[in-house]
């Protein structure tokens, strides 16, 4: 059996930062990007930083941010890892995360005509730009930057890949555990999907959307022979 890691992501609340630790998640999101509903300024998260439990790992969400403020976040709290969704280069990426010293995700906003070799290069490109470079978040294309709650088609994941990415993009209670068996993610990211309200997350959602998660994790592989097709 393998262990799906669990990311809730856009913590505003301490209550939503407990649940999200009580049910069992592996790392916590935290937006510090302004014009997102889910917004925290550092000073509101160095308020929740002491609730945060060891072995539960900050991740800090950036789209076009500078480098100061990325500086001003990683002093705040905890932060264990960047996650870059915005229009950063690779170069930039590299940069700041050199700077502050944190390994970094990188969303990469899935398109219908993406295909399996366009994310097999790019995380071999990141991968090379940087010592830094942890992963790719697989994300919907929307003219948005993240948050958009809607799923790409899971098919285009080429499947060597599939066990090192983040899968986001439109998941919840009800399609996460089909998700994971079919595609077998290293680890899967949620946000509006167990919220009562954006930036309010739901407790029973939280609980459910992890207790989903593990039921995949129990169950036989699903994942179809089509991931390993290639244009």
């Amino acid at each position: 059996m393998q262990r799906t890691r669990i990311k809730i992501c856009g913590i505003t609340r301490e209550q939503d930062l407990r649940a999200a630790v009580d049910a069992g998640a592996d790392a916590l999101g935290f937006v510090f990007y302004p014009k997102s509903p889910r917004y925290i300024s550092p000073e509101q998260f160095a308020d929740l930083a002491p609730a945060l439990p060891p072995y539960v790992s900050g991740v800090a969400l950036f789209v076009n941010a500078t480098v100061l403020q990325v500086q001003e976040a990683v002093e705040a709290g905890p932060i264990a890892l960047l996650q870059f969704h915005g229009d950063e280069t690779m170069e930039q990426c590299a940069a700041i995360a050199a700077v502050v010293k944190r390994p970094f995700v990188r969303a990469c906003r899935v398109k219908p005509d993406t295909t399996a070799v366009d994310l097999i290069e790019s995380e071999a490109q990141y991968r090379a730009a940087s010592p830094w470079f942890s992963g790719l978040l697989l994300d919907t294309w929307v003219d948005a930057y993240g948050g958009a709650g809607k799923v790409f088609d899971w098919s285009l994941i080429p499947k060597e890949l599939a066990p090192r990415v983040v899968l986001s993009g439109g998941l919840s209670v009800q399609n996460v555990t089909s998700a994971v068996m079919r595609v077998r993610p290293f680890a899967v990211d949620i946000s509006s999907g167990v919220e009562e309200s954006k930036g309010i997350k739901d407790a029973r959602k939280i609980a459910a959307f992890i207790d989903a998660v593990r039921a995949a994790d129990a169950s036989p592989d699903t994942s179809e022979p089509h991931h390993e097709r290639h244009p």
